[in-house]
């Protein structure tokens, strides 16, 4: 999808959710206040501070697409993770602010009055919100929008509280116990909860989380459909900003290829990911495989055996030996349970003797990407 359909999904959706939450705000404000429900008005507060999270994320989409300058040459796209941070933050006070006026509430108890007609809002808001966060949540997919799913997921969350403010009417209207106050403290709790939860999602892509497992999949799986590539390793996808990835890959290649070949088959590769995935390929690095040298399979299938047989080493690649310099090359991805400095002391206490005429170069790789 391209940036401009994108940010137009973002728009028209969160146009409608900012209608939409300032409506039932407007009418839980008015059945709150004259039914003297604070459970009810706090779910009008709620509202509001949704209402304000769409404003945010309008905001953070239309800055986001502004084009690349000379201080920002990878564009403006992670704006919206600072956004969505935003929107975390309203959510997450909104929460605490109910709470205290919960707990007021509690020490100085108000009886509510409800009527007909103010049961019959909230229960019309119930729907209402249902309906907003499904179609939130589902346009938030659509466009790979962090905010506009995590706004979703908060209106369903929402239309929860809603119906436990609903219950607690009825409670009080057939039983004259009111539960306001307390109803107020579990709301707040929720909302709460969504904040932080909301916020340490924003922090992650903030800091740099793993790759998305199907677009690496089919990175690799593209580039080693061409016929001269023997593999795929050590696939970097960078994130700056929801579906803005630049990518670098090794790829495996026969020692008899001239430049001219690599050029040509980098060039394709670069291509036909950027086409069928949106990734930028800023760079391609080359493993030698060896094709004149009939003992290298065997070495190798001797030293991965030895490799693989410990857990945390997940995979061995870029294998090569160079006759001439009695050097075998090769690199070998580690799992985040052990220092690479101690897995390759242990590879090479292991590995040194059995090929004592050859100098072994062994490089950690980090498991990066699935």
């Amino acid at each position: 999808m391209d940036s401009t359909a994108r940010e137009k999904i973002i728009i028209r959706t969160s146009v409608t959710g900012i209608l939409v939450n300032i409506l039932l705000a407007a009418f839980k404000a008015a059945v709150g206040l004259a039914a003297a429900s604070i459970s009810v008005v706090l779910d009008a507060v709620n509202n509001l501070s949704d209402a304000l999270s769409s404003v945010i994320t309008i905001i953070g989409a239309r800055l986001a697409t502004r084009k690349p300058d000379k201080d920002h040459p990878l564009g403006h796209g992670r704006i919206e993770y600072l956004s969505a941070m935003i929107v975390s933050a309203i959510v997450l006070y909104a929460g605490v602010t109910s709470a205290v006026e919960s707990v007021k509430k509690i020490i100085a108890p108000v009886k509510p009055h409800y009527t007909a007609m103010s049961l019959i809002i909230i229960a019309t808001a119930v729907a209402a919100k249902i309906l907003l966060g499904r179609y939130v949540r589902s346009q938030g997919r659509k466009a790979d929008s962090g905010a506009l799913i995590a706004s979703g997921t908060d209106a369903l969350s929402d239309a929860a509280l809603s119906l436990a403010v609903l219950l607690s009417a009825l409670f009080y209207t057939f039983t004259g116990i009111a539960l306001e106050a307390y109803v107020g403290v579990v709301i707040s709790a929720f909302i709460i909860k969504a904040g932080f939860e909301m916020i340490q999602d924003t922090i992650k892509d903030i800091l740099g989380r793993r790759a998305d497992a199907e677009i690496s999949r089919r990175v690799r799986e593209l580039v080693v459909e061409e016929p001269e590539v023997m593999g795929a390793y050590d696939l970097f996808l960078h994130n700056y900003g929801p579906g803005r990835y630049y990518g670098s890959v090794h790829v495996e290649l026969p020692d008899t290829m001239t430049v001219e070949e690599l050029d040509v088959l980098t060039r394709r590769i670069q291509n036909k990911v950027y086409h069928e995935t949106g990734v930028i390929m800023t760079a391609i690095g080359v493993y030698s495989y060896n094709t004149r040298d009939g003992e290298a399979a065997e070495i190798r299938n001797r030293i991965q055996n030895k490799v693989l047989a410990h857990e945390w080493a997940l995979q061995l690649h870029g294998f090569y030996i160079d006759q001439e310099a009695k050097e075998i090359r090769f690199d070998v991805v580690m799992a985040f349970d052990i220092r690479h400095r101690d897995g390759l002391a242990i590879l090479h206490e292991e590995l040194d003797p059995l090929f004592p005429d050859y100098r072994l170069i062994i490089a950690p790789d980090i498991d990066i990407t699935d």
